[in-house]
């Protein structure tokens, strides 16, 4: 997975304790370089003048970051924050220290002052994807933010057939998927992903699946389908190089290969491989975007039942969460239960816990994102397929009249923990339009 790219610089004027800024800023400095979940590129030690700023562009611009932490240290001069910006045309962190004790009086930084400045300029000039933040530490939301949009634009994405019949909904531009998040769409045919065992050390054995799952419900010779389609599966993944797949798992998988790719792309999945369902490109894009900072894999979810006196939805799928999503209580299984007994799919509750639900879904020419949280709760397990009973942080028939009344797609992806406000500002320096 790509890891994003940041530039940091701070910026300050002479009038003010400059000095004091420095010793914060190098003091953050040191903390955040820590976090090696990305790769930071920090400018020098202060910029004062605009010639500064023009050298500190040049170096990020050479560098390739995908963003810039710009640190109001003290109150500064307008031009720097956009001199950075003109030149990368990258988002944009306004960072501002909280202030200091007065030292006789005198306000010693003004450093949200500079934030206010810098963020007027952009905003007057046209730019909406900045985000501004005041505390002792970086926008975490943020630097995972830019994770999400580092990951997609690196992201080599494959379609493997198309989207499910009549999945009208579900279809995607390829130029405009490229234009709007830099990644790159390629096709393929079912039968690629079924041809060989794979490579050594490729997927499972049957043995293995057996280990993971109760089978009593599959006959050997599925189980064995199931362990080679995983070798197949991964070896074609790796073989391309792709960073997530989007597969047309229904109708002809079943009646090609003898059984449906469910239970495959749940194991695949637990080893850390993005895989979305019924051909659906944007919810396998919207998954790729949240593993990247999630600390468990995404599930690509159907709104299955909204129980409005209960106040509750279920969150549902035929059989393909990832494996480490199970609540650890009810029957972990594979089951034959639908296209006439050759599903085979993964069959269990998921866990309780905070989620958070996302969605990169394209209509009428504009690219939205669907945000919501809620806390999944236990279950009884009751259905065939993955599963979990979902309490939003609204009335469930808000959250329904929102997706219906604005036409987002019926997939939505579901990650493990709270990171709405993650999203809100995925949306903002993407340039999405949020729904929520």
């Amino acid at each position: 997975m790509t890891k994003a790219k940041i530039g940091a610089l701070c910026l300050a004027r002479g009038t003010f304790d400059f000095e004091a800024a420095r010793a914060l800023y190098l003091e953050r400095k040191a903390q955040i370089e820590r976090d090696g979940s990305v790769e930071w590129f920090f400018y020098g030690d202060l910029v004062f003048e605009p010639e500064q700023a023009q050298q500190a562009a040049e170096y990020f611009e050479k560098a390739g970051v995908d963003a810039v932490m710009a640190v109001s240290g003290t109150f500064h001069l307008g031009h720097l924050a956009l001199i950075v910006e003109k030149r990368l045309r990258r988002p944009l962190l306004l960072w501002g220290f909280n202030e200091l004790p007065y030292n006789g009086g005198k306000i010693r930084l003004n450093s949200v002052c500079g934030v206010n400045l810098d963020a007027s300029n952009l905003y007057k000039a046209g730019n909406d994807t900045y985000v501004c933040h005041i505390g002792d530490e970086p926008d975490p939301d943020w630097i995972r933010a830019v994770k999400m949009k580092a990951v997609l634009a690196g992201a080599h994405f494959g379609l493997a057939g198309y989207r499910a019949h009549g999945f009208f909904n579900l279809g995607a531009a390829d130029a405009d998927l490229y234009g709007k998040t830099g990644v790159l769409l390629d096709h393929y045919e079912l039968s690629d992903l079924m041809r060989g065992a794979g490579e050594a050390g490729a997927g499972y054995g049957a043995g293995e699946v057996a280990e993971i799952f109760d089978c009593a419900a599959i006959t050997p010779e599925q189980l064995e389908k199931v362990a080679a389609l995983t070798r197949s599966m991964e070896s074609f993944l790796l073989r391309n190089r792709l960073d997530a797949l989007a597969v047309r798992c229904w109708p002809e998988f079943a009646d090609t290969y003898g059984i449906s790719p469910c239970a495959a792309m749940s194991l695949l999945a637990a080893k850390g491989y993005t895989l979305g369902c019924e051909g659906d490109v944007e919810g396998t894009l919207s998954m790729l975007a949240c593993n990247a900072v999630a600390d468990e894999p995404a599930f690509l979810a159907d709104l299955s039942q909204v129980n409005l006196r209960e106040d509750y939805a279920l969150m549902w799928h035929c059989g393909v969460a990832a494996c480490p999503l199970w609540d650890k209580k009810s029957a972990r299984t594979l089951e034959p239960y639908f296209a006439g007994g050759r599903g085979v799919t993964a069959d269990f509750v998921m866990k309780s816990g905070p989620v958070t639900f996302m969605r990169i879904d394209s209509a009428r020419g504009v690219t939205r994102l669907f945000i919501q949280s809620g806390t999944a709760m236990e279950m009884d397990k009751d259905l065939k397929g993955t599963y979990c009973k979902v309490r939003f942080g609204k009335p469930a028939a808000q959250v329904l009249d929102t997706v219906t009344s604005r036409g987002v797609a019926h997939h939505v992806a579901m990650i493990y923990g709270d990171y709405a406000e993650t999203m809100r500002k995925f949306a903002r320096i993407m340039d999405f339009e949020t729904i929520e």
